[in-house]
């Protein structure tokens, strides 16, 4: 295995060298197949949605379902992953997101789904993912040696969109020839195989040095002052949720726009989804060659641009080859500033407090995509499903504009050597 590791590093850049640490490798193993599922019930989720409403407000509402949650949950779930093992949190959240996934799978099969219960099962995944994702973000710190931590940043990005090429293709697959019940049974045995990797990782216990005793709601409040006060991550997040709440719910309403606005079913859905897919990762390879923080924030902040002028592409055609060349560009800007982001949150952030930090990164990567997919489903019913994504567009453009002037204050907080 260390050889293995050694040529990886040697011959495959910087995302190679990811990969050349033990953990990371045993850990993304099990992942990757676990995305796959992931995005495989994704999509069901959202096609299954509406082939029982045709409604653009039922997309938008059983999305929030899933992302909603993290508005109050996600600050909990990272003050409890800065107070216990990560590892273990992650061990028992993947268990019962697989409940889940079995749950909807046996409702499916049996024909006994409604749209009701749909958004309650999903509403209770959402649950289960804001204790969830502050544990995963921050463990990728105890999984890679320092250096490396920009390109494994960059790698799960690569990772979770190769899912999102795979996933589709295997969902539009599995819905067209043995029904949309089986795709989330293959979600429930897709988590299996995670299970299986975390229970080989062996890492050190968390260095949690500095905390102070007190409650919940008190390290809650700790997490939140320190980005509210900290002169490079305040910054950023808050630009997160400007992009997150204006243009990313777009994603959230593909089902519509593949079968109303472009007359496709669940084949075009599965294009789109996988175009978004292609972009990111060719987007997330460039990204991963980093080997440091320079020039990040730039990356950061004019990704949030490009992600606006590709939602604008997108919301304004009715050509199905012109929104796919609009998805792929979606794909690639997310791509690029979101990792770019979270590579300079976790280099900037103290370690005892990086779950606090990273949840808030979460919920606003979460939350703002279900609080914007809600407006937007439920606009469509008025304007149709374009008008909102237009909108949404140019407000992100606004928010741009009102952050780009700071950058070079910004950078300096945010790409120095780490804490």
């Amino acid at each position: 295995m260390a050889g293995a590791g050694a040529w990886l590093a040697a011959h495959t850049g910087a995302v190679g060298r990811a990969f050349s640490n033990p953990n990371y490798r045993i850990y993304q193993t099990g992942n990757g197949f676990s995305l796959i599922g992931t995005w495989v019930q994704r999509v069901a989720v959202g096609w299954l949605a509406w082939e029982l409403t045709k409604s653009g407000a039922w997309l938008g509402a059983v999305a929030a379902a899933e992302l909603a949650p993290s508005i109050l949950m996600g600050p909990i779930g990272g003050a409890v992953a800065d107070r216990v093992s990560r590892l273990n949190l992650l061990r028992i959240t993947q268990t019962l997101l697989c409940v889940v996934a079995v749950a909807m799978a046996a409702l499916t099969l049996a024909g006994v789904m409604t749209p009701w219960l749909l958004l309650g099962l999903n509403a209770a995944a959402g649950v289960v993912v804001s204790f969830g994702q502050p544990a995963r973000l921050s463990m990728v710190r105890s999984l890679v040696r320092p250096g490396d931590l920009p390109a494994a940043v960059a790698t799960n990005s690569i990772l979770w969109n190769t899912a999102r090429f795979i996933g589709p293709a295997v969902a539009g697959g599995m819905i067209l020839h043995v029904g949309v019940g089986y795709a989330f049974a293959f979600n429930a045995i897709s988590y299996l195989a995670f299970l299986f990797a975390l229970q080989r990782i062996d890492i050190q216990p968390d260095a949690r040095t500095g905390r102070k005793p007190g409650g919940i709601v008190a390290d809650m409040r700790e997490g939140v002052a320190y980005a509210a006060r900290h002169p490079g991550v305040g910054p950023i997040l808050l630009l997160l949720i400007v992009n997150a709440v204006t243009v990313r719910p777009y994603v959230e309403l593909l089902p519509g726009f593949a079968d109303q606005v472009f007359g496709h079913g669940a084949d075009g859905l599965a294009a789109l989804t996988a175009a978004i897919g292609i972009g990111a990762i060719v987007a997330g390879l460039t990204v991963g060659g980093r080997t440091g923080f320079a020039g990040l924030t730039r990356i950061a902040i004019d990704g949030v641009l490009l992600l606006a002028f590709s939602a604008l592409i997108f919301g304004a055609t009715h050509s199905f080859w012109v929104g796919l060349v609009g998805a792929a560009l979606s794909g690639a800007a997310m791509t690029i500033s979101g990792v770019a982001m979270q590579s300079l949150i976790q280099n900037a952030t103290d370690p005892a407090i990086l779950s606090r930090v990273l949840s808030l990164y979460g919920l606003s990567f979460r939350a703002g995509p279900a609080a914007g997919a809600l407006i937007m489903g439920t606009a469509s019913e008025f304007f149709g499903l374009q008008a909102p994504v237009i909108v949404g567009a140019v407000l992100c453009i606004v928010g741009w504009a009102a952050i780009r002037p700071r950058m070079r204050r910004i950078a300096e907080a945010l790409e120095s050597d780490g804490q």
